[in-house]
């Protein structure tokens, strides 16, 4: 090959690991092609503007089944971004979120964060994670953006809050409830609620509803949700099809299996005030009746018709239950003055 063809050619760096490897090419425009092949598991192909030391950092933390998942997350407009479209956006509308704080608790590894900034660029953002090793690629992609709006913290642990967080008008919590341990949901909740400012807003999705028929989130078994603990903790290690067989109770709680319900949430909080006990928020856009039809527009237009029909079901499901039952659960909750919705289960 000339010296011209040579030098024409893309650069290519392979990351070798013992789950796997990621190939990483140089393309056109600073942008950078990544295909990961995990040991186990099917490869995965992204393209990224992430530096290469950004995209090492998440190979070495997340692995490399997860490094397009990750980097998807955060430069993907039909991920993350697409979901706090759809689930927050019926409730608060953009202006409101002009010159407020919102806090992203639970960021992890910092694509919700990133999410934020570019959707609310006059907020000030604040992400909360409990992992140091997460919290080095959230800093990382900070350092690489560049927002201006953007803060990262360390929680001191699991049921504590740093000291001087300051309050917010928003708490985001997105995919983080169902993985908080119950002993967690009953202290660090009432904690999270007493920063958020009256008038404010706790905003939470992607959820897994705790009596939906199929649990998808963590087990991929039908009818668990039902099963009492021991058993349901029995019936994951024997039947499901993802590695669980050696997970203790606690791991699986961990991993989300028992998700939430509105009441559960409601109730976490703990709030005796009425003035600022939490109310689930009504939908303002005015195409929206209830949380049913927040859930139906976030749907593809395959099988319309079967999921129109769904929809009438969940309607009726909702106002004689008060539980919006769909796969996940999507909450704008209120402390205080925001419209307030009918009563939860």
């Amino acid at each position: 090959m000339s010296g011209e063809a040579l030098a024409m050619a893309p650069q290519r760096l392979v990351l070798r690991r013992p789950d796997g490897l990621v190939e990483i090419e140089e393309c056109r425009d600073s942008m950078r092609e990544i295909t990961a092949r995990p040991r186990q598991g099917p490869p995965s192909r992204c393209l990224t503007s992430y530096p290469v030391a950004l995209i090492e950092s998440i190979v070495e933390v997340k692995g490399v089944a997860w490094v397009c998942d990750e980097i998807s997350r955060d430069e993907d407009p039909e991920s993350i971004q697409r979901f706090f479209e759809n689930d927050f956006l019926p409730y608060v509308s953009p202006p409101e979120f002009e010159g407020k704080r919102i806090l992203d608790f639970g960021c992890g590894s910092g694509s919700s964060t990133m999410v934020l900034a570019r959707m609310f660029p006059n907020s000030r953002i604040v992400g909360l994670e409990l992992s140091p090793e997460y919290l080095t690629i959230a800093r990382a992609r900070l350092a690489f953006y560049g927002y201006p709006n953007v803060e990262f913290q360390l929680s001191p642990s699991g049921t504590s809050l740093p000291a001087g967080l300051g309050s917010f008008d928003f708490i985001v919590m997105s995919a983080v409830f169902e993985h908080l341990l119950p002993q967690e949901r009953r202290v660090v909740m009432p904690q999270l609620w007493a920063h958020l400012t009256i008038g404010g807003c706790l905003l939470l999705n992607q959820t897994p509803h705790r009596f939906f028929p199929f649990e998808s989130h963590t087990t991929g078994l039908p009818l668990i949700n039902y099963l009492p603990d021991r058993l349901a903790h029995f019936v994951s290690r024997r039947f499901s099809s993802r590695s669980l067989e050696n997970e203790s109770w606690e791991s699986l709680l961990r991993k989300g299996i028992r998700g939430a319900t509105e009441r559960e949430i409601l109730a976490s909080v703990g709030e005796d005030t009425w003035e600022l006990r939490p109310a689930i928020v009504a939908p303002r856009r005015p195409w929206y009746r209830d949380r049913v039809d927040v859930w139906y527009s976030a749907l593809g237009p395959r099988h319309r018709t079967l999921k129109a029909g769904c929809r009438e079901l969940l309607r009726v499901v909702e106002r004689s239950l008060g539980t919006t039952w769909v796969t996940n659960l999507a909450l704008a909750i209120s402390k205080g003055t925001i419209q307030r919705s009918g009563h939860p289960a």
